[in-house]
């Protein structure tokens, strides 16, 4: 899912417990009243500063309280551990708003519990649910592949003559998409577990990455 800008954070924020938006580091992003939590003496953010906000929250809310986590993927293990609770099942009023600018070092069991949306001036792709018929065909494929299937697709991906790149990156935010859908239609763990390896490829190959390597290597 998208937005077109930062100002829409707040909104889509309030009407969930918890989001994850893809934002560049340089982007600044503001949302008045927020408590913030971000790394402060060490370069993670400890679950003593989990703990902490956890237990400020923890009286009833008659406002709408936003606690923005940024950098997000710098949640250290025990902190992202000590939050998946209230993520998953947050109080009345509060609404976690995970930013970051690399999904795919989160740990899969706070992607599983959020909807993640990309700022479309910089992730915009292509490839959506809306996407031909050839383009949600690769995703599928891509979606339930083998790790012998890769080197395979990897070859077809990039066979055309011009535009590889752009069309690689629409067929995986297809797939990325997909996933997404899948897993909160369904609820199966395993199309959220997938997720971080096609964020991680994706990134790659957006950041000029070699394509077929990484199309290989970061998805078996």
């Amino acid at each position: 899912m998208f937005f077109e800008s930062v100002h829409q954070i707040k909104e889509i924020a309030a009407r969930t417990g918890c989001a994850i938006f893809v934002v560049p580091d340089d982007v600044s992003v503001e949302i008045s009243g927020a408590t913030i939590l971000k790394p402060e003496e060490k370069s993670i953010i400890t679950i003593e500063q989990v703990r902490d906000t956890i237990a400020r929250l923890s009286v009833k809310q008659f406002d709408d309280v936003f606690v923005v986590v940024r950098p997000a993927d710098l949640l250290g293990e025990d902190a992202a551990n000590a939050f998946l609770k209230n993520l998953e099942e947050p109080k009345e009023k509060v609404h976690f708003v995970l930013i970051t600018d690399s999904p795919s070092r989160l740990l899969p069991t706070i992607l599983s519990r959020a909807a993640i949306y990309f700022l479309k001036q910089k992730y915009s792709v292509d490839g959506d649910l809306t996407a031909d018929a050839k383009t949600r065909e690769l995703a599928k494929r891509l979606i339930v592949a083998k790790p012998g299937d890769f080197v395979k697709i990897a070859e077809e991906l990039t066979k055309k003559k011009d535009g590889v790149r752009a069309y690689v990156l629409s067929v995986l935010g297809t797939t990325i998409e997909m996933l997404f859908k899948s897993y909160f239609k369904t609820g199966k763990v395993v199309f959220a577990e997938k997720i971080p390896k096609f964020l991680a490829c994706y990134e790659a190959i957006e950041k000029n990455g070699h394509i077929k390597l990484h199309l290989v290597a970061d998805l078996i």
